[in-house]
């Protein structure tokens, strides 16, 4: 026995010096000649362990666990193996069975603590980190992993409590700087993210999720160079990172650079689809860039995703795709249950405000030069300061723009909070004791539905930017009509409707439009023939639209379609498209970018506008009638899909309102190859675009008005929002 007890004590020296084989060799030995040396066991398994060998550890110290001596150091050992292992299930049930046998240790609350985190089990593991906390207050890693949970949970000022805590007893604590790193990224303090990154990287350049961390926030700060630099970084340290793969496809994507957007996302599908707005940002490029390809099979999948709860899609992308309105409800649901769930301390506590007038504050990142503004800026001028105080939020970048300088003009208070995050921007609403908060993002690009999940102020809106349900609580109303969400949809939506009479889309009726007279050779189009159109986004273009206009071009000899440039590959992609249904790829003309005025002087030259679905044309259809262009529209189940026919029933011409994919084809032909009924809808759409309330910019903002009045009594009177009607 003796002779065993000093061969033992001798391999545990070996182990301690790192001499794991040797030590490994004595163990091997003793069990030989004691299948019950528990002992020899346990280190030999915990030399596997500390050899990579999780496998053969798991057994040995399995084996171990048969011993009466020493069993909850036995039992540390084996749940701190299967957490390394990743085998948090059954971590957890021997450390929740062990601490009711006996009772609780350090080790194995940790272990219970982290296993519950990787598993997703957030508050379960809160409460584990604040036991575990009790028995060790200055226990390093534990207050650095509850500060991590605690950022999953957007607690984002009490993580940094708990990071800054285990940056106090270990000034260099790598882990804990990449943590800092991370929640004060979300917080959208960047120069101080930054800073805690090089921190990390400078203890530690070997880090890839700080390499990762900062080509986010660089991409957040539109620095491309550098993110891309920073991603590189990351994925030269670890080639399989997704999250990399993903920040470089989101960086191309936001460059316009489909190509190798898609080239990222599709590495990224591969290396793990399950990973949050995946599958979506993947099929959003391939369908900005034409590319097909399977594409009833991928939209399939991605909605099949979408009704199992996964997040595998931003909303937003989600509009684009042949879905029902049920559909796009859960997946905004799924998507802010993930990214934008309701603040468990929201800002605002029910403080009753009065004022003399009524305080709305827009926010958005689109005051500039961008479609959002082109239709809002007459309304915005329009406001009835006697009764309204107005502010601007502004989320996005000064382009120094002739519109930017017209909407600062247009409010009484325009707040530059391009660098503010989400809490420095909840502290002015309530402090402003907003009255309305009006959202013209919702899940677009540079959006900030974090501000709304704070509930910063009594009535929040969802209006024009993101057209859909934002499917959260803390949205109030979705401000609409009764075409693009009839009352049968009602149950498709989070929040309540407020229904305008006419359109709940604004124009500006002081647009300009160029007297430049463009020439049918100036801008690439065939002398003669007949012109179709359609300058929506090519992402919105699907292959059954694709279809239909490639029979109307072959039933209409000599016309031509014209459509957006986009770069060469997508060109490329709608002329093989177009070959491929028996059409010569010369009859699509690519037109190029240009200033607002002067593309709605050169669209005239055009016959006709045909109009995509599952996504209509909005802004885009708003600037064709105003032009004077006839919009052919095929009405749809969902908000996007019905905009269109919102437009064109305020502009009374129902007429180009299609129901089948049959009559929106016929419709086209007749109207092109019957020149006198296409004068006769041009003249009626000349005759209506001054006397109808499409483009009557003071009648609409009357009525948006009457809707935030209407608001504004409820909340006074201490009643629930409710659907809302405003009389014509």
């Amino acid at each position: 026995m003796n002779k065993d007890l000093n061969e033992l004590q001798e391999a545990y020296r070996l182990y301690q010096q790192g001499q794991f084989v040797d030590a490994a060799i004595i163990c091997e030995k003793l069990i030989g000649r004691d299948s019950k040396n528990y002992d020899s066991f346990h280190l030999l398994g915990t030399i596997k362990a500390r050899l990579g060998n999780f496998a053969e550890a798991k057994k040995l110290l399995e084996r171990s666990l048969a011993s009466k001596k020493n069993k909850i150091a036995y039992v540390e050992n084996y749940a701190s193996l299967l957490f390394m292992s990743q085998d948090y299930g059954r971590a957890v049930e021997i450390c929740t069975a062990a601490i009711e046998e006996t009772g609780n240790t350090e080790t194995l609350v940790y272990v219970l603590a982290v296993s519950l985190y990787k598993q997703s089990h957030l508050k379960e593991a809160v409460d584990q980190f604040d036991l575990l906390l009790s028995l060790s207050p200055h226990h390093l890693a534990g207050n650095n992993e509850k500060g991590s949970v605690l950022a999953e949970l957007k607690r984002y000022n009490e993580a940094l409590l708990y990071i800054e805590n285990a940056l106090r007893m270990n000034p260099r604590y790598a882990e804990a700087y990449l943590n800092k790193g991370n929640v004060l990224g979300e917080l959208k303090k960047f120069d101080d993210s930054i800073m805690a990154y090089k921190q990390a990287l400078a203890i530690n350049p070997s880090i890839h999720d700080a390499h990762l961390g900062l080509g986010n926030v660089f991409r957040a700060l539109k620095r491309y160079d550098e993110a891309f630099g920073a991603y590189d970084k990351a994925l030269a340290l670890k080639h399989d990172l997704a999250g990399a793969w993903f920040g470089r496809g989101n960086a191309f994507f936001e460059l316009k650079r489909y190509d190798e957007a898609f080239e990222a996302y599709d590495k990224v599908f591969l290396l793990k689809p399950e990973l949050v707005g995946a599958e979506g940002s993947r099929l959003r490029a391939k369908m900005h860039l034409c590319d097909w390809s399977n594409f009833d099979a991928e939209c399939n999948h991605l909605i099949a995703s979408v009704r199992e709860g996964k997040g595998s899609t931003s909303p937003f992308v989600f509009l684009a795709i042949p879905s029902s309105p049920d559909d796009q409800l859960q997946c905004a649901k799924s998507w802010v249950a993930e990214k934008y769930p309701p603040s468990q301390n929201p800002v605002y506590r029910g403080e009753h405000y009065t004022h003399d007038r009524i305080r709305i504050a827009y926010v958005s990142a689109d005051f500039r030069e961008h479609a959002v503004s082109y239709l809002t800026a007459g309304m915005f001028e329009r406001h009835d300061k006697s009764r309204f105080e107005v502010t601007a939020i502004s989320l996005g970048p000064n382009d120094n723009s002739e519109m930017l300088q017209r909407l600062k003009a247009s409010f009484e208070h325009f707040i530059d909070a391009k660098t503010y995050g989400d809490d420095q921007i909840a502290n002015l609403v309530i402090s402003s004791e907003v009255d309305i908060l009006v959202d013209l993002m919702g899940f677009t690009l540079d959006s900030r539905a974090g501000i709304f999940a704070r509930r910063v102020a009594p009535i929040q809106v969802n209006y024009l930017g993101y057209l859909g349900t934002i499917g959260a609580e803390y949205i109030d109303y979705t401000i609409a009509d009764r075409i693009v969400i009839p009352e049968t949809h009602f149950d498709f939506y989070a929040e309540k409707i407020v229904y305008l009479p006419n359109s709940f889309q604004p124009t500006d009726r002081q647009r300009p439009i160029s007297d430049k007279r463009f020439t049918r050779a100036e801008v690439g189009l065939p002398q003669e023939g007949f012109v179709f159109c359609c300058f929506n986004a090519n992402y919105k273009i699907t292959p059954d639209v694709f279809d239909t206009w490639m029979r109307i071009l072959k039933q209409v000899p000599g016309s031509v379609l014209w459509l957006v440039a986009e770069g060469p590959t997508i060109e490329r992609n709608l002329k093989n498209e177009a070959a491929v249904r028996d059409v010569s790829g010369d009859r699509l003309i690519f037109a190029q970018r240009m200033p607002l005025p002067e593309h709605q002087a050169r669209v005239q030259l055009a016959g006709l506008f045909l109009d995509t679905l599952p996504y209509n044309a909005g802004t885009t259809a708003s600037d064709m009638l105003w032009s004077g262009l006839p919009v052919l529209t095929r009405i749809g189940d969902t908000f996007v899909g019905r905009m269109a026919a919102s437009l064109l029933n305020s502009i009374r011409l129902p007429e180009l309102i299609a129901t089948t994919p049959e009559a929106y084809e016929q419709m086209a032909i007749n109207l092109a190859v019957h020149p006198e009924k296409l004068a006769a809808i041009k003249h009626k759409l000349a005759e209506n675009r001054l006397a109808t309330p499409l483009f009557d910019t003071k009648l609409f903002t009357k009525h948006i008005e009457a809707a935030y009045t209407k608001m504004y009594q409820r909340y006074q009177a201490g009643l629930a929002p409710d659907q809302i009607v405003i009389p014509d």
